[in-house]
């Protein structure tokens, strides 16, 4: 079984941040990669950003130069860090892991950007 946990989703003001963070926990095997996707309303889920094990970014082009992806392997931990945050950038975003065995997601955290 594995777990994560998502947290630091808000409400915020255009231009504000916010730290997004997911905790993995339980059998965890073989972290390939860890990522965010995100789904607003009416739309698909997609990539926000994602880190593989060796420390490879890859983002949206809709973030790029205001996310920042980052792993706290001691801690099984991923983070985003999001600035200058727009009302389109307004969705739940999903942890993702990548593991050995298979993908597993978060639950879902909501983050509401207001004009």
């Amino acid at each position: 079984q594995v777990q994560l946990v998502e947290s630091g989703g808000g409400l915020v003001q255009a231009g504000g941040s916010l730290r997004l963070s997911c905790a993995v926990s339980g059998n965890i095997f073989s972290i390939n990669a860890m990522g965010w996707y995100r789904q607003a309303p009416g739309k698909q889920r997609e990539l926000v950003a994602a880190i593989t094990s060796g420390g490879i970014t890859n983002y949206a082009d809709s973030v790029k130069g205001r996310c920042t992806i980052s792993t706290n392997h001691a801690k099984n931990t991923v983070y985003l860090q999001m600035n200058s945050l727009k009302p389109e950038d307004t969705a739940v975003y999903y942890c993702n892991v990548q593991m050995s065995l298979g993908p597993y997601w978060g639950q879902g955290t909501q983050v509401t950007v207001s004009s």
